[in-house]
């Protein structure tokens, strides 16, 4: 599909994510209008007004969120264009969802928050409500880039270096060690990190009534994260989701490769249905309450390969 005409502001387009996602523009036909802190800092209005003057829509990949999301949703509005981000920091997302819009807008719509979002949606199928989701990330390694890592620290301070759990409906926020165990996933066991909080803990239960959100990381990627080393070869990825009610579960996983690459076409993905009235809210949604999951899941079986 060639969208002649359409031009996307990617604000943080010199960045990592940024990159990956003018290109995916491009190959789909977009126009892509890049712009940083260079020509608007998140707290100049006018300036960001003048960069979104010419733009049908904003991907915002320019972390650490907590400083430029609501700005930027706010100059969104000002636009009357739609907002879609690639936020992973929890309490930038539910800023965002606290905040609302008069626009539409898909916080944490990247591998983090919106990939496990979509899958538990399309994994609950005909289920109003479930006990437990539980995600666990089967990443081979893991090579953050200087925004996550920037990201990390910003969130960290914000809960006075506090761990945080979704848990009886909530927000928790404590000290406790992080549990390890052992996940079975379909390409076999490997050792795990339990309770390793991603936006997933924020955009699942902002739509799904599931009072308790798990997500869990291969060691070798709570290693990688911690040591912080140069991104060289990107890693795989294998994301686990089961959704549990009494005694039945669902479950859905998809493989892929490269967690800062498939983020571009996720949020392109997004934008598209977003300017082509495939959309179900006029306001903040995450992505399985803004789109049809399964279909969005399938428009991307390029980049992920999906079985139940």
């Amino acid at each position: 599909m060639v969208h002649m005409g359409y031009q996307i502001a990617v604000y943080g387009a010199s960045g990592t994510t940024g990159r990956f996602v003018l290109a995916e523009l491009e190959k789909r036909g977009f126009s892509g209008l890049p712009f940083g802190r260079a020509q608007a800092t998140a707290d100049d209005p006018a300036a960001l007004d003048r960069a979104l003057a010419a733009a049908a829509a904003v991907i915002n990949t320019a972390g650490p969120f907590a400083v430029t999301a609501l700005p930027l949703i706010a100059a969104a509005e000002r636009a009357g264009i739609p907002y879609v981000d690639v936020a992973a920091e929890i309490e930038a997302n539910a800023d965002t969802f606290a905040r609302g819009a008069s626009i539409p807008v898909v916080p944490a719509m990247a591998f983090f928050g919106g990939l496990a979002d979509l899958l538990v949606t399309a994994a609950m199928d005909d289920w109003t409500s479930a006990d437990s989701a539980h995600i666990a990330y089967g990443l081979s390694g893991w090579q953050p880039t200087a925004g996550t890592l920037t990201a990390g620290t910003v969130s960290r301070e914000r809960r006075g270096g506090q761990r945080v759990r979704f848990r009886d409906g909530a927000l928790q926020y404590h000290s406790d060690a992080l549990p390890s165990s052992e996940w079975e996933f379909p390409s076999g066991p490997r050792e795990v990190i339990g309770e390793f909080s991603m936006a997933d803990i924020v955009t699942i239960p902002s739509h799904l009534q599931i009072p308790s959100v798990t997500s869990y990381m291969s060691a070798t990627a709570a290693q990688g994260l911690s040591e912080a080393a140069e991104r060289a070869e990107p890693e795989t990825f294998e994301v686990d989701v089961r959704v549990r009610r009494g005694s039945e579960e669902r479950r859905l996983t998809v493989t892929g490769r490269d967690i800062y690459a498939v983020s571009a076409p996720l949020a392109v993905e997004a934008v598209e249905r977003l300017l082509t009235s495939r959309f179900n809210v006029t306001g903040v949604a995450s992505a399985g309450a803004m789109f049809d999951a399964r279909d969005f899941l399938g428009a991307l079986a390029e980049h992920l390969k999906t079985a139940a």
